[in-house]
């Protein structure tokens, strides 16, 4: 299996007194889902600050993306590198610095004087946050007996496809009711509650390793992550054929060769196996992660324009109903395990991606604008669903082809295929909105001056914007601007449906078996005795 060859006897809870008892388990289970709920709401929730920031510091809309984007960016980058350290150093040690770093770079960013301030603190509370993410997984996958592991494995994949919804409606809420900085008393208090508890509840657990960090292969996947993510997230705002977004795509593409290549090469001490892949449970599982993730980021790309420039819905509003979505989406991810214990993962899995096509589906077939929110309503709810009943068991198969040594680093896997699926998802889903509204609306703008005729194409808050400039024809101008983004929207959908339906076949025909967490566990013992013998 995989090589690093980290001694399975340290995997046991350090100075946790043996197994854990049921009231032990439910401490660790709510401090690492209220940590990584400090994470992920971190990722969406500055979103509903950014006309606010440009316009405190006088920052280009630049300079706030980045404020926004460098977190995710070095979230992501140091994921797979963070999530190996943990496994060595110890999981708790690693949570409570994580936690201790989030919770102060998280007071900065609050305190900001300027954007530059704030770029450093967002940048210091990405690199907290690798800390953090992989290991709350980890944690759950190492400490959990197989009974329990899949409920709460179920828990954690709630908190990790809802919370990001979640956390954008309270710093909605709290951006309405206060002042934007006040943002930031979300996720210092979610720390101090987790850490409190992580102090008192969650045992340590380290490995040994006879074999050096790979850290070569550490530095190859940050540098692959970094430039695949950069490229999807500047793409579509300097063009794809900008020499920066072909320079950032190389050295992503060439470094996840190189990746690949190294860890083949250094099979003793990889960072991490990737001959799993060939295998039906981590390949199906990462599989549909990516696309449920990319998914999911790019329906509320689509959603969010939606409720405000066509609806004429507040931030506050607009975000509270996405979660209807939400709460199906934490529902099912709870029950997921129920459902494959009983019919297996395959079989889950196939469910959820297949729900979800039929939302994309409803959504693109009964979404108008004189129908308003009852029209994507159903759609939303069955995606949720689907998303739910999809992300356990893939989850699960993921994390369970690493052995327990190693779930760092299998947690690490599974978040760094979320991130890519997200920024995937708002790149391409974002592109064909953008694409269909603007070959939508350029019939519709006769008779306009040319100003406002360039503004209306570049998207409908600019229509909506320049409208009443343009005296008689305003009203016809925005009605025009919200059917071309509805046209948009479709043609989004419709590509939704085609990518839901490509997985639906690959799950349902190569999907995992069934989940099985001691069988990584076996194949890693079996392989350090015949090394010893």
């Amino acid at each position: 299996m995989s090589s690093n060859q980290l001694s399975p006897v340290a995997a046991a809870p350090v100075g946790g007194g043996g197994t854990p008892d049921a009231r032990q388990l439910r401490a660790i289970l709510i401090a690492v889902s209220i940590a990584l709920m400090a994470v992920i709401a971190s990722v969406s929730g500055l979103n509903v600050a950014q006309t606010h920031m440009a316009v405190e510091w006088g920052a280009s809309q630049t300079t706030v993306l980045w404020i926004i984007n460098i977190y995710t960016l070095a979230l992501a980058a140091l994921l797979l590198p963070l999530g190996a350290i943990g496994d060595r150093w110890g999981r708790k040690p690693m949570l409570v610095t994580g936690l201790i770093v989030f919770g102060a770079a998280s007071v900065v960013a609050g305190l900001a004087p300027s954007a530059a301030v704030m770029i450093g603190a967002r940048v210091a509370a990405g690199v907290s946050a690798a800390m953090i993410m992989p290991i709350t997984l980890a944690v759950i996958t190492s400490t959990f007996p197989e009974k329990e592991r899949g409920k709460a494995i179920g828990v954690w994949t709630a908190v990790a496809g809802g919370g990001g919804i979640l956390g954008m409606f309270l710093s909605a809420l709290l951006v309405d009711v206060a002042n934007w900085r006040w943002l930031f008393v979300l996720p210092v208090v979610l720390v101090v509650v987790a850490l409190a508890m992580t102090l008192k509840a969650v045992p340590n657990s380290r490995e040994r390793s006879a074999h050096s960090f790979d850290a070569l292969g550490a530095l190859l996947s940050a540098l692959a992550v970094i430039g695949l993510i950069f490229v999807l997230q500047e793409g579509p705002e300097r063009g794809w054929t900008d020499p920066v977004t072909l320079i950032s795509l190389t050295v992503g593409v060439a470094a996840a060769l190189a990746f690949v290549a190294w860890e083949l090469h250094r099979r003793d001490a990889s960072l991490l196996d990737v001959r799993l892949f060939r295998e039906r449970g981590p390949a199906g599982g990462s599989l549909t992660l990516l696309v449920v993730f990319g998914v999911q980021a790019g329906i509320a790309v689509v959603l969010f324009p939606f409720f405000q420039a066509v609806l004429g819905w507040s931030g506050l509003l607009s975000t509270a109903a996405m979660m209807p979505m939400a709460v199906m989406m934490m529902l099912t991810s709870a029950l997921a395990p129920k459902m494959a214990a009983r019919v297996g993962a395959r079989s889950t899995m196939t469910a959820g991606i297949a729900l979800s096509a039929v939302g994309l589906a409803l959504m693109a077939l009964f979404v108008s604008v004189d129908g308003g929110y009852p029209s994507i309503l159903a759609g939303m709810l069955a995606m949720g669903t689907g998303m739910g009943l999809s992300m356990t068991p893939s989850t699960e198969a993921l994390t369970s082809a690493l052995p327990r040594a190693e779930q760092g680093v299998a947690s690490a896997l599974n978040d760094v295929t979320r991130e890519l699926g997200t920024a995937l998802g708002v790149a391409l889903l974002g592109a064909l909105l953008a694409g269909g509204y603007r070959s939508a609306i350029d019939d519709k703008l006769a008779g306009l001056p040319r100003g406002a005729a360039d503004s209306a194409r570049d998207g409908i808050a600019n229509a909506v914007a320049v409208a009443p400039s343009t005296g008689s024809h305003s009203r016809a101008l925005v009605h025009s601007a919200q059917q071309s983004f509805v046209e948009g929207w479709q043609q989004a959908m419709w590509a939704g449906v085609t990518v839901m339906g490509v997985l639906l076949v690959y799950v349902a025909l190569r999907g995992p078996k069934r989940s099985d967490p001691a069988k990584a566990q076996e194949k890693a013992e079996a392989a350090e005795t015949a090394a010893v013998q």
